[in-house]
């Protein structure tokens, strides 16, 4: 057996399970102590400066510079208290990953005098590098400047590492001209034109109302693999998935990891970075087993959008480091293994009122449940406006992997009501043809109040092939990918619903203006807005080849692959809904178009370069090491003077090997070519189709070949560990 790969499964075998456990300590004992919080803000700052904290994360005020050196007292007084040395500005750059640049809080007077300072400028502003990030040729390499500016309206945390403990101030991050470079600073420009727009909506049902927030629930799958196991592999390292590898006899298919007894290790495992994440004041609440082999999934309560996206990517980086104490290996690609599901990250999103109000939660009142059609009515009007852009969102080389693979969504996309919602919407349509008078408004109202179930979550169905699904008081947006960050595909969902939402009252208006009764006007327009996003209505099974085709025939966009999918950020429509509420200036777009299409590029490139060099280096030389052992199997058996009949299922092994490895090394020798050839071509939508359609189309026979010769060379010699090993070994 090649050695690395004996190591490994030898070290997995003597490995001593690392024991966790919350050691008797209560969730809420432990619970947001590593974030500077409400009621820590109250210990530590004067009433004045706590109050203007408030203000500006619930409004989003200026804070005052005066303001900012007593809350940077405060902190850094707090910090200390629990160990810490240095701070940063912890911020989510558009590399897929977060970001941190440490400082002390040691300085040295003029005098030599050794002090502790962390003043207002420090908390609020930072200069990293902005040439050094992807910034889409908003920054030259020798244009460097580039801010990170804090943001009150996310709590600032301490991050253990190691022995050392680090303030980390949540931050947006732009360019030197004020373009953004991150993900933050587009979110919360789209939290609040959703916020302005929503508001104004629900002044026509509770002028009480003076704010609207997103909320979102995200569920993180992801699996988790010996870390010995995953470092013998170059692909695993690399690219976080299996590029070769013959799926294992048994897999998914008995359907026995769902919700089954969670393995004794990777529980200690997933208790100790719950543990981590309640310091963090991720409020995680669900953990089980997926349904893939070595696949789990955590889910925490609903939060703001921006906290929650915060959250999300907090949570990722803790399980990485937290899976290498247990030497594991946490995989949050959307794809890791050949054969069996892929990952996803479910967005569960809402809007909220000041009220105590769920906008997508059906009320008990005919009154409530208008204003609840209305929001619900104008957010699928919202997603089928702009299916293209919902599914840019998603896009990325990883996820490609995944959608329509009969374990996620489509890449087309639709909406998913059920059969209650699905009637009522139907009523509304067919209704009256030309006009609503007030009768048929008491009437509908009432009607309405019957058929939306007041628990309409145990009543409502779920369509777990369904992109963006209704599932009780929230819509599942299902088709995003486990390393996605949750920002993207928000920032265009609270963008595209605030647009619509902002032409919602437009036409309404128009009507009262003309003389039509308030909720007569509403009931017209949520009319028009059905009947014209019908279309992207499905209640059938998304897998389906008949919705492929049915989807066609209703002029809905089938985007397989991400260079395809991503032009719909720059088209016209894309621009003015981005532009019109201030989200993205037309060079941001681009740039983010820019950066998107150069991250599929870079990733498709590096998974050619390692298929290669595994299919060379690792693969051929092992399959020519068994081979030349039945070479010499055969001629021993000749010098003894046997008959080739005795030899002839070795002689057939030899050459469906040379047949393999003649395979392999055609078409890894066709992919570089392919390569070479793509890298010289300057336009860069032109390469990214090329590496997609061009050079990424050799893996499968690759692969194909690869495999096979897997199951045919001696398991000894083998060099890379198994998927049987990877997905059953712990």
């Amino acid at each position: 057996m090649s050695s690395v790969r004996l190591q490994a499964m030898q070290s997995l075998q003597g490995e001593e399970k690392k024991v966790s456990g919350y050691g008797g300590k209560k969730i809420t004992a432990m619970f947001g102590s590593n974030v500077f919080s409400g009621r820590t803000m109250r210990e530590h700052l004067s009433d004045e400066a706590y109050k203007s904290l408030m203000n500006s994360a619930k409004s989003g005020q200026r804070i005052e510079r005066r303001i900012a050196d007593q809350v940077a007292v405060g902190m850094k007084a707090w910090a200390e208290e629990r160990g810490v040395t240095h701070y940063t500005h912890w911020f989510q750059p558009l590399t897929g990953t977060t970001a941190e640049k440490h400082d002390s809080f040691f300085t040295l007077k003029s005098d030599g005098t050794a002090i502790e300072l962390f003043d207002g400028d420090a908390l609020i502003q930072q200069e990293p590098d902005a040439s050094s990030f992807p910034n889409g040729g908003i920054r030259a390499t020798f244009e460097a400047r580039g801010y990170t500016a804090w943001d009150p309206s996310s709590p600032a945390f301490i991050m253990e590492a190691g022995m050392g403990k680090t303030l980390c101030i949540p931050t947006i991050f732009i360019a030197y001209n004020g373009e953004s470079l991150d993900y933050k600073a587009p979110l919360l420009k789209s939290i609040a034109a959703l916020d302005k727009a929503a508001v104004d909506v629900c002044h026509y049902f509770d002028k009480n109302v003076t704010k609207v927030t997103a909320t979102l629930g995200w569920e993180q799958e992801y699996f988790v693999v010996d870390e010995m196991l995953a470092n013998a592999r170059p692909d695993l390292m690399m690219c976080g998935r299996t590029l070769l590898g013959h799926t294992p006899a048994k897999g998914q298919q008995l359907e026995d990891h769902y919700f089954g007894s969670i393995p004794e290790r990777v529980f200690a495992f997933m208790q100790d970075f719950e543990q981590e994440s309640y310091k963090l004041g991720i409020p995680l609440r669900t953990r089980h087993n997926e349904v893939a082999p070595s696949q789990f999934e955590c889910a925490p309560m609903f939060e703001e959008v921006n906290i929650a996206v915060d959250h999300n990517t907090l949570l990722m980086d803790v399980m990485n480091k937290v899976a290498k104490r247990h030497k594991l290996k946490a995989l949050l690609h959307e794809k890791p293994f050949k054969g069996v599901n892929g990952s996803g990250k479910h967005n569960n999103w809402s809007m909220a009122t000041d009220t105590g109000v769920n906008l997508l939660s059906p009320g008990k009142t005919p009154r409530t449940n208008l204003m609840f059609l209305t929001f619900f009515v104008n957010t699928i009007k919202a997603v089928y406006t702009h299916a293209d852009l919902m599914r840019a969102s998603i896009a990325s080389a990883n996820n490609d992997h995944r959608l329509g693979a009969n374990e996620a969504p489509p890449a087309i996309i639709s909406v998913y009501v059920g059969k209650y919602l699905s009637q009522v919407l139907d009523e509304v349509e067919s209704r009256v043809k030309d006009k609503f008078s007030e009768q048929d408004e008491v009437i509908l109202k009432l009607d309405i109040h019957k058929q939306i179930p007041e628990v309409l979550m145990d009543n409502t169905d779920r369509n777990r092939t369904s992109p963006f699904a209704f599932t009780g008081n929230k819509f599942e947006f299902r088709a995003v990918g486990s390393s996605a960050n949750c920002a993207s595909p928000m920032i265009v969902l609270n963008t595209i619903v605030a647009d619509t939402l902002k032409q919602f009252k437009k036409d309404v208006d128009a009507l009262i203006e003309k003389g039509e009764k308030k909720e007569i006007a509403i009931l017209q327009v949520l009319r028009t807005y059905i009947a014209e996003s019908n279309p992207i209505r499905f209640e059938g099974d998304n897998y389906s080849e008949e919705w492929a085709e049915e989807a066609k025939r209703r002029g809905l966009s089938n985007f397989k692959t991400t260079p395809e999918a991503l032009d719909a950020y720059v088209n016209e429509s894309s621009k003015k809904v981005f532009l019109d509420n201030s989200i993205f200036s037309i060079r941001e777009l681009e740039a983010r178009h820019e950066i998107m299409v150069e991250d599929y590029i870079k990733k498709v490139q590096i998974e050619a370069r390692i298929i290669g060099y595994i299919a060379t280096n690792h693969l051929l030389p092992a399959a020519i090491n068994y081979q030349n052992t039945l070479i010499a199997n055969i001629k021993g058996l000749k010098d003894i003077g046997l008959n080739e009949k005795s030899y002839k299922a070795q002689l057939n092994l030899v050459e469906i090997i040379s047949d393999h490895i003649q395979h392999v090394n055609d078409n890894v020798e066709a992919m570089i070519e392919a390569r070479k050839k793509a890298n010289n071509t300057e336009d860069l939508h032109t390469r990214a189709h090329m590496y997609c359609h061009e050079v990424k189309r050799y893996f499968d026979d690759i692969r194909y070949h690869a495999d096979k010769l897997e199951l045919i060379v001696d398991d000894n010699l083998w060099p890379l560990p198994k998927y049987r090993e990877l997905l059953f070994m712990r």
